[in-house]
């Protein structure tokens, strides 16, 4: 097929090409055929763009999937489509973060005006639309940057806010016809017989809107019904018509030369002549020469009927001019536009819009005359530097922080009572502060990573509220080591059992550290002190005696076998070996009395010591006893002396002097080699350490309080270290932040004399040095004088001197009659020229710009007529006194010819002395305005703009307030307040009270524990001292006694005081009863309570301290046994009953045999036994923890971090708290928490920035002006604190400055010169007065001076006008705005805005210009506050079937237009058919009616078939109707009134109405029931022989009417 296509050969050619080209042909077709093909087969294809991910800005990517299908829709592999044609994947997008909230808006403008809906198909016609058409208004939605309004991607406003719709439906109201008023009365006609015209107008109300019809005519002429004048005898008037000026040329050539020529001034005395050249001018400096010419204008004179008539007919004295002097115009010439400057867009961010670049030109010469004046003169418009793709993304700023301060407590205890900062030791909650600064955020390109310190720029640059500058923070407070009560002194001990040495030994005690020291150097004080001491030994034997053995018989002398165990001083058993150089006893002689024999108890034991230590005062000493248990008998062996019965020995011989090692507060971790193996990635206090060193410290032997010793005098095996290794922690350096850029010097010029301007920069510090880093500098801020400050050119205007008086060239005036002399008005001008301060001709661009407006150079002169007055020149005015009421005068005298001339000596017309009163400097000032807040600190000295508040600045106390004043002069004219007062203000004193806080006196001491063992509770107390007021902290809650209480746990070592008891007395019998001085006695024996403490070891306390409920027996009941009795020991201490108690198990103790009886009376038993009652003789054990503690903090601190506790004690099972050591004993299980952390808020104050400078005042001049200083709240109170005022601006109002304002009068009527009608001015005058800007300010003229140059567009200050003459067609003046309209639908506002409208007309005064002379014009203006209106129709009375119909607005203002057409009520009334049946008339229904008397006969069409003349009336009315009467119709005003009484039978279809059969049956039941009372009297008359009197019912209901 390809073959047939594309290869024609001819025969030739196939022959001499043969096969093979053939065969490559077709080949390489069918390769390119493929290649097409698969170029259309494949195809690429793309998914949807994916969300913007990356760095918040412009720094955004999004991506998207790229894929290769083919036609078929399948994906295959990317090299088969064509990678030239391949989509982008990834593009660059502007990244939304949260904090772009702030930064972005959407924009939405008004709704436009509703159109109709194109698919709705053609409109609605006029006459079908009721209220209103559907249609839709449109409005644009733009997503704005709000820093500079610039467009940005609507997706970005989008991320925060959908977007708001752009189109809505609405309606389009109904076509609106235009509404006029209604006509104004005729004008009046003019007197006489001349033919005239008489008019009248009306004026827009409403113009055509949604194209309703246009407005009608709005004038209306009319010929005066006037007589006609007899023929030749037409009355005119006649008026001077003057016309415009014409415009202004220079002399005819021939008239030059006289122009030029020097003139005398006639106006001085002097002989001098003036040339009209300037002398010395260098020609490069020749200002534009101003030229003078003349123009002239027509003065006519026209007849009423607008014809002109001869000028003599109009003749008035003087004669109006027809020439004068005028300057030629010449326009502003400007330079040429200089070269644009260089864009203001720098950077691009996101799709924010370009930059801006200007150009500037200057003035070669200002406009003169009547010349257009100078265009402007600078010129921007947008830019981009270098196009949108080499824009640098702009930089972006963000909030900075350095790192915290240290925490301080003074900063929140200063806001109590600032003395606290003079206290040290300070912790708890406390305040930290930071810098805060707005920096530059610059992305290195392609890194993405954040330079880590940008230097500082101005704040108002980061948008969003600035990060805290100060937060709470917590100092742990400092507590101290807690030890327990030392240990008793230990055994005599080598230093080293294993090695020891000598027989030098140490005996030494212990304490626990019961809290850790926190936040203090000093640490713990020493756990060990010791005592030397002679023979120490490492082991002993413990002895445990057997049973006595004697040596003959059962009683007498023996032995008593004695078992050794070798214990170390830990009392573990070891192996007898290291015990053997200790003598050993096997056996220990011992005794059993015999029957006869004395019984002696056994030993008591040893007492404690009586002193703890030896002194030379005092040695310690110990005692034990024993005493008689049973006398002898005869022949026994007797008792002991009582001396005997008691032994003494030495005890804690050793010296009351104790050595200790005294350890040094460990020194600064310092770099020791030696360390370097120490694994250094620990972390130390949460910081990373950067290598190991070592801490050392001084360790010394100390004696007591005496001092340091040698170090042999303390055991050197418990001697602590003196070194240690130690983590280093990293050094800190200082880091600054680069200083910011140099403030900017003035870019505007600044006068010569001004002072010197500084600029300065600063940096700050982020982190501060640590830990031996780099320290901070010391310089923070740098300031210099600002260099190359442009200095502002000076530049003045340069006048000249005025040239000769120009007149009207001779040719033109000698024309006109009676102005041959050269004199009169004329102009006068001179060359002004800008100089610079060198006197330098420059541009007089230059001197607008920095000299202000050009003096004029033309002025008005007068050359004097020969028979004018000339005066000299008024002299200085004479000198002013100093009081007010003074005068001062000027003079002038006739010159020249005028002195002889009697005119001139009239000193009415030409005064010769002028007096005025003298300025008076008398002013008077008036308070105005509210007087400020109460300033502390100060008053207008202090608030001066651009003054700062101090740092410390009170907020309470005295203060001064302050009340602008207005300063007027002696005629009421305001002047600057500074003339009254300095300062321009009142001040009086004020006074802002201080909050007082609730103060309460300091803690008192804490109550002992209210119990003796165990937990309880101890209290403290503060009282009130002054209760708060204005605001001041509130109390905490008081009591009765104005006491608030603080109650915390505490415990009492049951241990701490105990009961002591002495031995035993012997007992004593009572000898009187018994002769053998032995049985039952009593014995006693002393019970103390005595401290256990060490300070008061032994020390006898008040019994109260001691548990009563232990308290031992004072006294006992004993046994002297007799002789020959059995004598037995006391009991023994009774078993133990188990952990669990059961009453099963007994509980048992024994006593031993001492003496066996001599008779047969048996021994008391030897045992007893009792069971294991719960609560009696048996009890359980079990941890008892208290509820949690208050919050208790550290001594110095009042709130911030502090410690709750509970406390652990050992209950027993019937309630009685013991020691916890019989709960340790029995190893059970301890509560694991007794102390957690806990926080006491802090009652913090709120904390507010230094008042901020005072604001400009709002008004630059007047009253109502207001200066505002703010502060900002930099730390919200919290807890307790003082609340934050709400008051954090304060406003003071501005002193009255006088406004100058230029104050232009109304236009003047149209003044013709000269003329009564044709062409004049409107002039209107232009005033500088001085007001206080207020609503009801009052202006007074004060110089023009001082409102300086004249504003532009109000620089007008006279018009063309012109007055009609009599006969001409002229416009008439605007009418006056009518009032303002909305358009609505039914009765609701459709538009925000209304309409307004006014007209103005031609006026036709002559019937021959009626043609010539039409037109009108309509002008429309929008309008805020307008009304809706309905127009109605209105209909007056019927009058024979007439009435008048008009359109009146809602109003009351009756209307042209704005009703409806189709709902207009008809104005005359018709009949249709006609009534001409007899008797019929047209009634106000439009249908035909009868006459009075005659009832209607209608058809079944419900049309009058005829009139029947209603029965009865025609005998009563006869001498009333005639047949004239009977043929005319009556009133149908009063038939119709009427009409509605008469009564009608018949329906308009002849039928009986339904109320006629409703009569009839009312009336037939009256008749059946006057009938049945008739017979019912009857009947009764009858009974009493009555006779009734003749009834006639039927008259009562007809009347002698038979028809009805």
């Amino acid at each position: 097929m390809l073959l047939q296509q594309s290869w024609v050969f001819p025969h030739w050619a196939w022959q001499s090409l043969g096969k093979s080209f053939l065969l490559f042909g077709f080949l390489m077709l069918q390769t390119a055929d493929l290649e097409a093909r698969r170029g259309h087969q494949f195809v690429w294809k793309t998914g949807h763009w994916g969300r913007c991910v990356g760095d918040c800005g412009s720094g955004g990517v999004r991506s998207r999937a790229v894929w290769c299908t083919h036609a078929e829709g399948w994906t295959t592999y990317h090299a088969n489509c064509d990678h030239k044609d391949k989509p982008e994947s990834q593009r660059r997008c502007f990244k939304v973060c949260d904090w772009h909230l702030e930064l972005f808006e959407w924009e939405v403008s008004g709704w436009d005006r509703c159109g109709l809906v194109p698919s709705a198909g053609a409109e609605v016609a006029a006459e079908d639309c009721v209220t209103a058409q559907h249609g839709l208004q449109h409005r644009s939605v733009r997503c704005l940057q709000k820093l500079n309004r610039t467009i940005v991607a609507n997706e970005i406003c989008e991320y925060f806010t959908p977007q708001p719709p752009a189109e809505q439906a609405c309606l389009v109201p109904c076509p609106r016809d235009c509404v006029v008023s209604e006509f104004s009365s005729w004008s009046p006609c003019g007197a006489g017989c001349t033919k005239s015209l008489q008019h009248r107008t009306r004026a827009v109300i409403a113009p055509p809107l949604y194209g309703g019809a246009p407005c009608p005519n709005l004038t209306e002429s009319r010929a005066c019904g006037t007589a006609p004048c007899p023929l030749g005898e037409e009355e005119h008037t006649y008026s001077l018509r003057v016309g415009a000026w014409g415009e202004c040329r220079l002399p005819h050539p021939k008239d030059v030369d006289l122009a030029g020529r020097t003139m005398p001034d006639l106006g001085s005395d002097s002989g001098e002549r003036s040339t009209s050249g300037l002398q010395g001018q260098k020609p490069h400096q020749r200002p534009r020469e101003v030229e003078i010419g003349y123009q002239t204008r027509q003065v006519r004179c026209v007849r009423s009927d607008g014809k002109n008539a001869a000028l003599s007919l109009c003749v008035q004295d003087p004669v109006p001019l027809t020439f004068r002097s005028c300057v030629i115009a010449e326009d502003c010439e400007t330079t040429e536009w200089s070269s644009w400057s260089p864009c203001s867009q720098t950077c691009g961010w996101g799709h924010l819009s370009p930059g801006f670049r200007s150009r500037r030109r200057g003035v070669r010469s200002v406009a003169v005359g009547a010349g257009k004046p100078c265009p402007e003169l600078e010129e921007r418009e947008a830019c981009s530097a270098g196009g949108k793709e080499l824009l640098q993304p702009c930089p972006r700023f963000a909030w900075r922080t350095s790192e915290w301060k240290a925490c301080q407590v003074s900063l929140l205890l200063d806001q109590q009572d600032p003395r606290h900062h003079t206290h040290v030791g300070l912790c708890g909650g406390g305040v930290q502060i930071r810098e805060v600064y707005c920096a530059q955020i610059t992305v290195e390109f392609g890194m993405h990573r954040l330079k880590e310190v940008p230097r500082p720029v101005d704040g108002k640059l980061c948008l969003g509220p600035a990060p805290s500058t100060s937060q709470l923070c917590n100092v742990p407070c400092p507590s101290q080591c807690v030890v327990s009560a030392w240990a008793v002194w230990g055994p005599c001990l080598p230093e080293n059992c294993q090695d020891p040495h000598g027989r030098r030994g140490f005996r030494m005690r212990h304490r626990q550290v019961i809290v850790d020291p926190v936040g203090t150097l000093t640490g713990c004080p020493h756990l060990i002190e010791s005592i030397p001491c002679e023979d120490p030994l490492c082991y002993e034997w413990i002895l445990s005696e057997g049973i006595c053995v004697t040596h003959h018989g059962k009683c007498g002398p023996g032995n008593r076998l004695v078992k050794a165990i070798c214990k170390n001083k830990k009392g573990e058993e070891v192996a007898h070996h290291l015990c053997s150089e200790l003598p050993r006893p096997e056996v220990v002689a011992c005794e059993i009395p015999c029957a006869t024999d004395c019984v002696i108890s056994d030993w008591s034991p040893w007492s404690p010591c009586s002193h703890s230590c030896s002194s030379k005062n005092a040695e310690g000493s110990q005692s034990r006893r024993r005493s008689i248990l049973a006398l002898p008998a005869e022949g026994g062996k007797a008792c002991p002396p009582d001396r005997a019965l008691q032994e003494h020995r030495a005890c804690n011989d050793h010296p009351c002097v104790h050595f200790f090692w005294e350890a040094s507060p460990w020194g600064s971790c310092s770099g020791d080699a030696m360390g370097t193996g120490l694994n250094a990635t620990m972390s130390w206090s949460g910081e990373a350490a950067c290598g190991v060193g070592v801490q050392t410290r001084k360790v010394l032997c100390m004696k007591g309080s005496s001092g340091q010793v040698t170090p042999k005098r303390c055991p050197e095996s418990i001697r602590p270290e003196t070194a240690r290794p130690c983590l280093l922690p990293c050094k800190k350096d200082c880091i600054v932040t680069p200083f910011s850029e140099w403030t900017h010097c003035p870019t505007t010029c600044q006068p010569g004399n001004a002072t010197a301007v500084k600029q300065s920069r600063y940096r700050i510090i982020v982190q501060d040095a640590a830990n031996g880093g780099q320290a901070c500098p010391d310089t923070l801020y740098e300031e210099r004088d600002c260099e190359d400050i442009p200095i502002c050119p000076v530049y003045r205007w340069r006048t000249h001197r005025w040239a000769h008086c120009v007149l009207v060239p001779d040719s033109v005036r000698q024309g006109v009659p009676g102005q041959n002399e050269a004199c009169g008005q004329g102009l006068q001008s001179r060359a002004v020229t800008c100089v610079s301060e060198q006197e330098e001709a420059a541009d007089a661009g230059e001197c607008m710009r920095w000299a202000g407006t050009m003096p004029s150079v033309v002025q008005e002169c007068h050359v004097p007529c020969k028979d004018d007055c000339t005066f000299t020149p008024w002299s200085k005015f004479t000198a002013c006194s100093f009081d007010c009421e003074s005068t001062r005068s000027r003079r002038r005298s006739l010159t020249g010819r005028s002195r002889k001339r009697d005119k001139c000596q009239n000193t009415e017309v030409y005064p010769q002395v002028e007096t005025e009163p003298c300025p008076c400097e008398v002013f008077t000032s008036q308070p105005h305005g509210n007087w400020s807040d109460c300033i502390i600190g100060g008053g207008t000295s202090e608030g001066q703009l651009g003054t700062r508040s101090h740092r410390d600045a009170k907020e309470c106390g005295e203060g001064v307030r302050l009340r602008a004043i207005a300063c007027y002069d002696k005629t009421g004219r305001l002047v600057e307040p500074s003339r009254c007062s300095s300062s321009g203000y009142i001040e009086e004193s004020c006074t802002v009270p201080c909050p007082f806080d609730c103060e309460l006196s300091d803690w008192s001491s804490w109550s002992p524990c209210s119990s003796s063992c165990g937990p309880g509770v101890k209290v403290r107390s503060k009282w009130l001292k002054e209760k708060p007021y204005n605001g001041g902290r509130p109390c905490p809650k008081l009591d009765l006694r104005n006491q608030v209480h603080e109650a915390v746990p505490c415990y009492s070592e049951c241990h701490q005081y105990s009961w002591v008891v002495e031995p035993w007395s012997p007992c004593k019998i009572n000898s009187e009863r018994n002769s053998l001085h032995c049985g039952e006695g009593i014995q006693t024996r002393k019970v103390r309570c005595v401290s256990a403490a060490e300070e008061h070891g032994g020390e006898t306390v008040p019994s109260a301290l001691c548990s009563q409920a232990e308290i031992p027996d004072a006294m006992q009941k004993c046994s002297l046994y007799c002789p020959s009795e059995c004598a037995v020991s006391d009991w023994g201490q009774w078993s133990k009953c188990p952990q669990v108690c059961d009453p099963n198990i007994m509980q048992t103790r024994t006593r031993q045999v001492l003496r066996s009886s001599v008779s047969t009376k048996p021994c008391p038993e030897e045992s007893q036994m009792k069971p294991c009652i719960l609560n009696q003789n048996c009890f359980q054990y079990q941890y008892n923890l208290t509820g949690w503690s208050g919050c208790q903090l550290g001594a110095n601190a009042t709130c911030g971090h502090g410690e709750r506790r509970r406390l652990l004690s050992c209950q027993r099972s019937d309630g009685a708290t013991v020691s916890t050591q019989l709960c340790q004993r029995l190893r059970l299980e301890q509560p694991l928490e007794t102390s957690s952390q806990c926080v006491v808020g802090c009652a913090v104050d709120c904390r507010l920035s230094p008042w901020s400078a005072w604001s400009q005042c709002s008004q630059t001049c007047g009253a109502g002006g207001q200066m505002v200083r703010v502060r900002s709240v930099v730390l919200q109170a919290a807890g307790e604190g003082r609340a934050c005022p709400q008051q954090l601006s304060q406003h003071r109002s501005c002193p009255v400055k006088p406004c100058y304002s230029w104050l232009l009068g109304p236009w003047s009527p149209c003044t013709i010169q000269g003329g009564q009608c044709g062409e004049g001015l409107q002039v209107r005058s232009l005033t500088c007065v001085v007001h206080d800007a207020s609503v009801s300010a009052t202006s007074k003229p004060v110089e023009n001076a001082l409102c300086g140059e004249l504003p532009l567009k109000e620089s007008v200050l006279q018009l063309p006008c012109s007055v009609p003459c009599p006969g001409d067609c002229h416009l008439t003046e605007w009418s006056e705005w009518s009032s303002c309209e909305l358009t609505c639908i039914n009765g609701r506002s459709f538009e925000t805005t209304g309409h307004q409208s006014r007209s103005r007309v031609f006026i036709v005064q002559s019937p021959e210009n009626q043609e010539s002379c039409s037109g009108q014009a309509m002008q429309t203006r929008p309008c805020s506050g307008g009304k809706c209106y309905d127009y109605l129709w209105k209909t007056s009375l019927w009058r024979d079937n007439i009435r008048t119909v008009w359109c009146q607005r809602s109003d009351g203002i009756n209307v042209t237009g704005g009703c409806a057409l189709r709902t207009k009520p008809a104005q005359v009334r018709h009949c249709s058919p006609p009534c001409s049946k007899p008797f019929s008339y047209c009634t106000q229904r439009g249908v035909c009616g009868c006459e009075r008397g005659y009832t209607e006969i209608m058809r079944s069409n419900g049309f009058l078939d005829y009139c029947m003349k209603v029965p009865g009336l025609e005998d009563k009315k006869a001498d009333v109707k005639t047949i004239a009467g009977k043929n005319k119709p009556v009133n149908s005003k009063m038939h119709d009134i009427f009409k509605g009484w008469s009564i009608q039978p018949f329906n308009p279809d002849g039928k009986l109405k339904v109320w006629v059969y409703g009569v009839s049956a009312g009336g037939f039941l009256i008749i059946v029931c006057l009938i049945f009372t008739s017979y019912l009297m009857c009947k009764k008359t009858k009974q009493h022989q009555s006779t009734p009197p003749q009834q006639k019912p039927l008259t009562l209901a007809y009347d002698g009417d038979i028809d009805m």
